[in-house]
């Protein structure tokens, strides 16, 4: 990894307040924001994070639902366990057929929201890369279909590009609101943004 790309890295605002207010990354910010402006998670929610690794989104999230909430992060990692107990983290594939499954044991009651900042590891290649994130939000979304509470949110990474209207287009076919979302926590010249679902609509049983 450069050693030019790291020390840009380390002065940038957000990097530095993450870790003056003890945060895993810099990218709890960009949930802080969007959440402040959309309010998509709300005191004592049941929240999912997908790909939550290393935890940044977790603590977001534990902050806006309190103590009487609940949180589960899922992760291909382990990561570092939190002390409260309205915190879970597990280790999970989302490829995993049992996924959904796993994620419902760990739950009190299906989740309000889902999110999900996972992302490849970056090739440099950029129709690679952009396929590779299209692919990760295609698989939170298909099991934030099968765990969501009906009229629950969905929040997801995505990076643009030639496959972004296929997944967005998806998204409105299951949800009631949609929109495109790009906090000031996230650099201004990166193509990622975030889509935010919002209202699962419920399947009528024909």
């Amino acid at each position: 990894m450069p050693k030019a790309w790291i020390r840009e890295r380390k002065s940038e605002f957000y990097y530095k307040k993450a870790k003056a207010e003890n945060y895993r990354s810099r990218s709890t910010y960009k949930l802080v924001q969007a959440n402040e402006k959309y309010n998509f998670i709300r005191l004592r929610n049941v929240v999912v994070d997908l790909g939550a690794a290393p935890g940044g989104w977790i603590q977001a999230a534990r902050k806006i639902t309190g103590r009487h909430g609940f949180v589960l992060g899922v992760d291909l990692k382990p990561i570092e366990p939190f002390p409260q107990d309205y915190i879970r983290t597990i280790v999970g594939d989302l490829t995993d057929p049992t996924i959904t499954e796993q994620i419902l044991s760990f739950l009190p009651r299906k989740p309000d929201t889902v999110i999900s900042d996972a992302a490849p590891n970056i090739t440099g290649v950029w129709e690679v890369d952009h396929a590779r994130q299209i692919d990760l939000a295609t698989k939170a979304l298909e099991v934030t279909l099968q765990i969501l509470r009906p009229n629950g949110n969905f929040f997801v990474k995505l990076f643009q590009g030639d496959l972004m209207d296929e997944f967005v287009q998806t998204v409105k076919e299951n949800f009631t609101e949609v929109k495109f979302v790009k906090p000031a926590a996230s650099r201004a010249k990166s193509s990622e943004m975030y889509l935010l679902a919002l209202g699962l609509k419920t399947k009528i049983e024909e």
